[in-house]
């Protein structure tokens, strides 16, 4: 089996690298990536063949598809903040890239493909557990692009039969996220931080909440989608209802570092949603062995590698 992952050489994508090499059944793995975000240290010494260049690149795409089995497209261009600054590059990149990259499967007769999405589609919606089903009320352009992400794999979907599979992922964290940019994840910001002895900057009072996802369990999901090419009617949270917050999240990894850490108090940010909260029933519905990794093992995970401790799967 050929699997063909767009974004590869980032987080999630290279995680997901690492776990499809270690997968019966695949073959090869074909990596599209314009290493914008991404990195090659990130590879290692794997096999994969690597396309350099951007989803949007239609030539490319030709030469990276014919005969793959499955395309897994996370090739996004990250960040509320960052669309809020560039909204134009972040449309582009998620919901251009997205089509460009249906597009392409279609043409090359790709039987199925897997998307990212996000849940901050639902924005303002205040309803929690956040249901597939809610109306999705985005509050950035990053959102936006999201929504348009699985839109366009939905209706590849209807309109041409296409075996799609939408995910949003919830706040996903752990080894290999990037934490040396004005962009940073939560988690990655607050890790490298605590290892540096610097304060913990808090946008807003810190009781904020989210579905905290371990990128352990999220490639787990993605690999079992891919195997059994795995479709679903409409998008799929993938998360498992943890509803933390973000003193808490401060409070545990304290309690992983063994020491107090210092905090700063910043005002909120435009575009981020006050609560967040996956209702998983969808995901245990396709996934039932999928598996929750608890916060604090997967924080001990992250300040292991984030400290210099080589990533082992």
């Amino acid at each position: 089996m050929r699997i063909v992952v767009t974004g590869g050489a980032g987080f999630i994508g290279s995680n997901l690298v690492h776990a499809l090499y270690a997968a019966d059944g695949v073959d090869e793995v074909v990596i599209v990536d314009d290493l914008s975000t991404g990195s090659l240290d990130n590879l290692g010494d794997l096999p994969a063949r690597l396309h350099i260049g951007t989803v949007l690149d239609q030539d490319l795409l030709d030469v990276a598809l014919p005969g793959a089995a499955s395309v897994v497209h996370l090739g996004a261009l990250g960040s509320v903040p960052r669309s809020i600054d560039d909204p134009l590059r972040s449309h582009h990149a998620n919901a251009t890239g997205t089509l460009t990259v249906l597009e392409a499967a279609r043409r090359h007769g790709v039987p199925h493909v897997v998307v990212a999405s996000s849940s901050s589609v639902y924005g303002a919606n205040p309803v929690l557990p956040r249901r597939e089903a809610l109306r999705p009320m985005p509050v950035s352009p990053y959102a936006v692009s999201k929504l348009a992400t699985e839109a366009y794999a939905n209706a590849y979907a209807s309109c041409y039969g296409l075996a799609v599979l939408p995910f949003r992922f919830f706040n996903v964290y752990g080894p290999r996220q990037a934490a040396n940019h004005a962009y940073a994840a939560v988690v990655p910001r607050f890790v490298t931080a605590a290892l540096a002895g610097r304060p913990l900057r808090v946008h807003g009072d810190g009781g904020q909440t989210r579905d905290f996802t371990y990128v352990g369990s999220v490639v787990s999901v993605i690999v079992d989608a891919v195997l059994r090419q795995v479709r679903a009617p409409d998008t799929v949270n993938l998360a498992f209802g943890e509803r933390v917050s973000l003193r808490e999240l401060i409070a545990t990894l304290e309690d992983v570092l063994g020491r107090r850490l210092d905090v700063v108090h910043e005002p909120p940010r435009p575009g981020d949603v006050r609560d967040s909260q996956a209702d998983c029933s969808r995901l245990r519905e396709l996934f039932p062995g999928a598996r929750r990794h608890p916060l604090r093992d997967g924080l001990e995970a992250t300040v292991a590698w984030m400290a210099g401790v080589p990533v082992t799967r």
